[in-house]
C-alpha cells in the first residue's frame, strides 16, 4: 500500500500552519510535506516533526518573490545567483529536517522565443544543485505544472521534464509525478507511469477538475495505487489537495483504503 504525506500547504486550513503538524498525526499521517519552509526556523519545524512523529518528506527550494507572483527562479536569466544561494538554504533546512528530496520550480516563461535561453539556465542551475545536492545525499525533484493554474509555467509535460533530467545527466535529479496536473495537461496517467517509473522521484494526487479529495473526479486512484505498488514505488505519496469541507472527514478516502 502507498505512503501518503499530508501536504500542509493546502490540509487543515482552519489551523495555523505549526498546529498542522499535530492535525495530521492525529489523522494517521506518518510524514508532511509543504511548498516552503522559510517563514520558521529548520529549528523549529524539526521540533514540530519530532514531537508528532512525522517524517520530513518534501519542500520547495525558495521561488523568488511568491507574493509578487513568482513562481521559481530556475529558468530566469540573470537569477542565477539567487538561484544558488537559494539552494544552499533549502540544503541546510533539509540537513536538519532530514528531508531527501527538494522540488525545485522551473519559473514562468513570458514568451516562447525567450524558451531557448530559459532553457540554457535551466542546465545550467539544474547542474549546479545536482551537484550540491548530491554532496549530501538529496534528490533534486522538477514538476511540470499544467498552465490552467499556473499560466506560463515553463514545464508542462512528462517527456518534457524528463528530457531535461537526461540532458542534465545528473543520478540525482528526478520528477516529481503529480497526477492531477498530469491528467489535466495530458492524462493517460497508468501509461505514463509505466513509461517513466524508473525517473520519477516522488508522486502527488489530488482530484480532477477541482483539486479536491482524491475520491471525487475523473481519476480511479484506487487503480493507480494498486499499479504504484506494482511498479515497486516505496516512496511517499502527497496529498496536495483542497479539502471541500473539513480535512478529517474528507480523509474517508484514506480510511476506506487503509482498510482494504
Amino acid at each position: 500500500m502507498p505512503r501518503f504525506a499530508a501536504n500542509l500547504s493546502m490540509l487543515y486550513p482552519q489551523h495555523s500552519f505549526l498546529d498542522r503538524f499535530a492535525a495530521a498525526a492525529a489523522d494517521g499521517f506518518d510524514a508532511v510535506e509543504y511548498l516552503f519552509p522559510y517563514e520558521y526556523s529548520p529549528q523549529v519545524l524539526k521540533q514540530r516533526l519530532e514531537d508528532n512523529g512525522l517524517v520530513q518528506a518534501l519542500f520547495n527550494a525558495p521561488p523568488g518573490d511568491w507574493a509578487a507572483g513568482e513562481r521559481g527562479i530556475a529558468t530566469l536569466p540573470g537569477r542565477q545567483s539567487e538561484f544558488r544561494e537559494g539552494f544552499d538554504r533549502a540544503l541546510d533546512y533539509a540537513a536538519v529536517l532530514g528531508n531527501s528530496k527538494i522540488h525545485v520550480m522551473a519559473g514562468l516563461l513570458a514568451s516562447e522565443a525567450e524558451r531557448a535561453r530559459h532553457h540554457g539556465v535551466y542546465l545550467e542551475n539544474l547542474a549546479y544543485a545536482t551537484a550540491q545536492a548530491a554532496k549530501v545525499g538529496v534528490t533534486v525533484l522538477l514538476e511540470p505544472i499544467n498552465t490552467r493554474d499556473m499560466p506560463g509555467f515553463f514545464l508542462n509535460r512528462q517527456d518534457q521534464a524528463h528530457a531535461i533530467c537526461r540532458e542534465v545527466g545528473a543520478p540525482n535529479l528526478k520528477v516529481q509525478f503529480d497526477c492531477y496536473h498530469c491528467q489535466i495537461v495530458e492524462g493517460d496517467l497508468a501509461s505514463k507511469l509505466r513509461r517513466d517509473f524508473s525517473g520519477i522521484g516522488h508522486i502527488q494526487i489530488a482530484g480532477v477538475p477541482d483539486r479536491h479529495e482524491p475520491d471525487l473526479g475523473e481519476i480511479n486512484y484506487p487503480f493507480l495505487f494498486e499499479l504504484m505498488d506494482e511498479l515497486g514505488y516505496d516512496g511517499w505519496v502527497g496529498c496536495e489537495y483542497r479539502p471541500r469541507g473539513d480535512t478529517s472527514s474528507g480523509l474517508k478516502w484514506l480510511r476506506d483504503w487503509q482498510a482494504r
